[in-house]
């Protein structure tokens, strides 16, 4: 049942304020990385493994939320993701070591999977029926905004007190939301409650997308199938899904109710889903390395540089979600949002060794627009014909596909970053010779100023070719960045034709209150 006046914006704010947890958790501690690494003596790769552990545990709970808000009834599951991400918090703030932060950490990932998709499915029971695009919209700040400040927050806090505080800022944020969940959301229909557990659904959804989001984030850095436990794994992904699949399908009380994927808007929208998600984390991800390993941006630099996109994406979201109360098509709407991501990846893909935080402003506004009217009418796209139980189920599996898109985006745009460099530096390495006259006048210049500066002609000469190794490196990863920035672009442009596949409904109505 819909709510009113106070209560259905108290509501609102809690599950905003219990997404935003998990959402920036998702990204905050990659900027903390060195920091953990210095304090707990760990390398790089296995400091990796606190990316990777709350990832897997997410994506595996992901799909499987939907059921357990229906066993358990949505505000008693949502109440307890809650007190156990606050609790695991707590616990990965007083780790004493690599190992068994990464194990709180996974339980961070357990508890955050079950905050984003129930939040959005007591928001959409929260609001009623013809403003389900506004609660959409409201819920995007969240969804958007989280993975874009999460660096910045990660930036300050390393930068100005101990990485621990990563996780205690999450406490009494935790605590708050704990109490006004408890005070205000009312509890929902245990639609599962005294059925059979579907226990073979679970163990194969937990291994085949566990092992798929290990393969993803660390295929590259193992060098993919060259690598035993990458192979077995990408085999077990194979092998667990399949069997998922016909699990589910041939039983009575599914985990996953893939009934749901009859409703064409939403088999649609997942795939839409994951190209948002491929592009919101793929641009996430290169932006913060371009600026800071190219152009020497400290973490909070970085950081603050992304803040306008997301103030752009806040202010754009109740416009996004008043268009679509008074009709205009979804469609149409994100056709603007993935146009505009576009010009955004084209303007940064002319990047310059020489740009400032300047040139980054505009492009960067464009970007935090064209996302708002990209995941508020894709999201309503996808759960505009779901009713009920569904909701649940619906938001869970449409959660999980944006963040496969995210994973696999990554995964993908980091080989692409290590063919396309080994390929770029090939040809600027061609240049390098004797017969080439802007390669012998920039050499003889940078070998004259070094004699005069009193060294010999050897040393001079060796100087000479660290600066053009030097300079062939950042040229090569310039022009590696600019054309994956490129590729993005054209990744989204791509999907618009999809969307007009799904349903036009000038007023998206979901029913909430079907049993």
């Amino acid at each position: 049942m819909a709510e009113q006046g106070f209560r259905k914006w108290i509501i609102t704010i809690t599950v905003i304020m219990a997404s935003l947890l998990e959402l920036i958790d998702t990204t905050i501690v990659n900027v903390a990385l060195p920091e953990i690494m210095g304090n707990l003596g760990a390398t790089l790769e296995d400091a990796g493994w606190l990316v990777t552990g709350y990832a897997v545990a997410n994506v595996i709970i992901l799909p499987m939320s939907g059921w357990l808000g229906d066993r358990f009834g949505r505000k008693n599951y949502f109440l307890a993701s809650i007190l156990l991400f606050t609790l695991a918090s707590y616990l990965c703030g007083q780790a004493g070591s690599l190992t068994t932060l990464v194990l709180f950490r996974i339980l961070q990932g357990l508890a955050g999977g079950g905050l984003l998709s129930t939040a959005q499915a007591i928001l959409m029971e929260t609001w009623p029926r013809e403003e389900i695009g506004m609660a959409t919209a409201l819920f995007g700040l969240g969804a958007v905004v989280g993975p874009t400040i999460g660096p910045t927050i990660g930036g300050y806090i390393v930068d100005n007190t101990n990485w621990r505080y990563i996780f205690y800022v999450n406490i009494p944020v935790g605590a708050i939301a704990a109490f006004l969940v408890s005070m205000f959301v009312r509890e929902s229909p245990m639609f599962a409650k005294g059925k059979p557990i579907d226990w073979w659904g679970i163990l194969l959804l937990a291994t085949g997308v566990g092992s798929l989001q290990v393969v993803l984030e660390k295929g590259e850095s193992e060098d993919w199938f060259s690598t035993p436990y990458i192979a077995v794994l990408t085999l077990t992904t194979i092998l667990s899904v399949i069997g998922f699949i016909w699990r589910e399908l041939s039983t009575d009380h599914p985990v996953v109710d893939f009934r749901i994927l009859k409703d064409r808007s939403f088999a649609i929208g997942i795939v839409t889903s994951f190209a948002l998600g491929f592009a919101l984390y793929g641009s996430v991800f290169i932006f913060p390395v371009f600026c800071q390993n190219l152009l020497h941006f400290t973490a909070l630099q970085t950081g603050l540089i992304m803040l306008p996109s997301g103030v752009a994406t806040i202010l754009c979201m109740p416009f996004v979600g008043t268009m679509l109360k008074k009709g205009v098509p979804a469609q149409f709407m994100a056709t603007g949002g993935f146009i505009l991501f576009f010009i955004f990846c084209w303007l940064l893909s002319n990047s310059t060794l020489e740009s400032g935080t300047g040139d980054f402003f505009w492009p960067l506004i464009i970007r935090g627009i064209g996302m708002a009217i990209l995941f508020v009418p894709l999201t309503t796209l996808a759960v505009q014909g779901l009713q009920g139980k569904q909701i649940g189920q619906g938001t869970g599996l449409n959660n999980m596909m944006r963040q496969l898109g995210g994973s696999f985006g990554v995964a993908i745009l980091t080989t692409l970053i290590h063919l396309k460099s080994a390929a770029v530096r090939n040809i600027l390495i061609g240049n390098i010779n004797q017969y080439n006259p802007a390669y012998t006048q920039a050499r003889d210049g940078q070998v004259h100023m070094a004699q005069s500066q009193g060294h010999s002609l050897l040393e001079a000469q060796q100087m000479s070719n660290q600066m053009m190794e030097g300079n062939v490196i950042k040229q090569t990863m310039l022009v590696t960045y600019d054309n994956m920035y490129l590729l993005i672009g054209v990744f989204v442009l791509a999907a618009i034709p999809v969307i007009y596949l799904q349903k036009f409904k000038k007023k998206p109505v979901i029913v909430t209150d079907a049993h």
